[in-house]
């Protein structure tokens, strides 16, 4: 699968395709040990984000996989959203699913409450839909209201599916034309 992060603006926000020289800056946004109270661990360093950037831009080892990241800038780095986008291995078949993506995004403590999380999330949802990918998904940990509004404004609702502990929401998006 050839998809590839792009910019992507929105009226107050930059989406921009992660790169390797964003770990310095979102080091610092990542660093509120708060962050880390519903999924674990501990804030990163520079260099923790820098060997991380540089796997996930190396790209997943299954080629029906993308993985797409973006730094969310308002005009400062302040979040991340990513997308995990999966094709079947023949997408030429009758039978084949379009593609589906595993949604995600994190805000820095500073920066929540103003709708960031939100706005990037449904322009990435937008433009994952414009590139033919159908099906959205989420898994958000139970309780994690400010992460369920999220998901409801890209237009997923929950599931009865779980995974490690984590609700599903799914949405189906309109159908589109893929542009790779």
């Amino acid at each position: 699968m050839d998809l590839r992060a792009e910019p992507i603006a929105t009226a107050r926000l930059l989406l921009e395709p992660l790169r390797t020289d964003h770990a310095e800056p979102m080091a610092a946004v990542l660093a509120d040990p708060a962050l880390y109270t519903r999924i674990g661990g501990a804030p990163p360093t520079p260099a923790d984000l820098r060997r991380r950037y540089r796997a996930m831009l190396a790209g997943p080892p299954d080629p029906n996989e993308a993985w797409l990241n973006w730094i969310i800038s308002a005009p400062e780095p302040a979040g991340t959203v990513q997308a995990t986008v999966h094709t079947t291995p023949d997408t030429a078949a009758p039978a084949a699913d379009p593609p589906s993506a595993a949604l995600a995004w994190v805000v820095g403590t500073p920066w929540q409450g103003r709708g960031l999380a939100s706005e990037a999330a449904r322009a990435m949802a937008a433009w994952l839909a414009r590139n033919g990918v159908r099906y959205l998904t989420a898994a958000i940990a139970p309780g994690h209201l400010d992460s369920e509004r999220v998901a409801r404004s890209c237009g997923m609702a929950p599931t009865a599916e779980h995974q490690q502990q984590e609700r599903i929401w799914r949405r189906t998006a309109p159908a589109a034309r893929p542009r790779w």
